[in-house]
């Protein structure tokens, strides 16, 4: 059973800086504490082979880079005709290596499930990207139990988030070899930070998912404020 803890980015705000190591950048400080991350930059912009190269160097071999897939591929072709664009961003990305763990596709609110056009853009990220895929939709027709059986038989995790938006999303879908729990912050999106009630539970609910085998990833994406470091290594400390 693999249990990976992360946030999304590596910044180490000034508050929970004497929680890790001071040596190195900020990436291999992070490193040193957590055994995964998110890369969200890459949805905004592309970056060079190089820079993923980079990345994937300074940290231990155990460590994992979940990468989200660019907006021009979910928000702007949404999955239509996507073979070229999903390429180039296969060979972006190739110097995570084996350092690289899940591709996140987040999908917008008003995106409706697309039926065959959800299905062959999936099958198309297999061929070009292969390994572990997720899918965060924010529609709620996503949530049935026919997607579902179709994200199982291609073995991709729908994502359990926090706010839950729709609330079925409060309960991870798809294929069950991987979690993917993603915590964006709750009252206030990306800035809220979790009381210890909630890490607790969160903890008990990890401790559950554990048992069941798998992997589970648990990202805290409640970044703005600068709290999701200080919740994940709280989390840490309580798993």
């Amino acid at each position: 059973m693999i249990l990976r803890i992360g946030t999304a980015g590596w910044s180490i705000p000034r508050e929970v800086a004497g929680q890790v190591p001071g040596e190195g950048t900020h990436l291999q400080r992070y490193a040193a504490r957590l055994n995964a991350t998110e890369i969200n930059s890459s949805f905004h912009r592309p970056h060079r082979p190089s820079t993923y190269a980079r990345w994937a160097e300074a940290v231990p071999e155990d460590f994992r880079f979940a990468v989200k897939l660019p907006k021009t591929i979910t928000h702007k072709a949404r999955l239509v005709e996507c073979e070229g664009l999903l390429a180039a961003f296969a060979a972006e990305i190739a110097g995570l290596g084996a350092k690289r763990g899940p591709l996140l596709v987040q999908l917008p609110p008003s995106f409706a499930y697309p039926g065959a056009v959800a299905e062959r853009f999936f099958d198309a990220v297999a061929g070009s990207l292969g390994g572990q895929v997720v899918v965060e939709p924010r529609h709620a027709s996503w949530y049935t139990p026919e997607v579902d059986a179709m994200l199982a038989a291609r073995r991709i995790a729908r994502v359990m988030a926090d706010p839950p938006v729709p609330v079925a999303a409060s309960e991870p879908g798809g294929w069950r070899g991987l979690t993917y729990i993603r915590l964006h912050g709750a009252p206030r999106v990306y800035y809220s930070s979790y009381e210890p009630p909630f890490l607790r539970d969160l903890a008990a609910r990890i401790a559950g998912l554990r048992a069941g085998g798998g992997e589970v990833w648990t990202v805290f994406d409640n970044t703005a404020s600068g709290a999701a470091l200080g919740n994940a290594l709280g989390l840490l400390e309580l798993l």
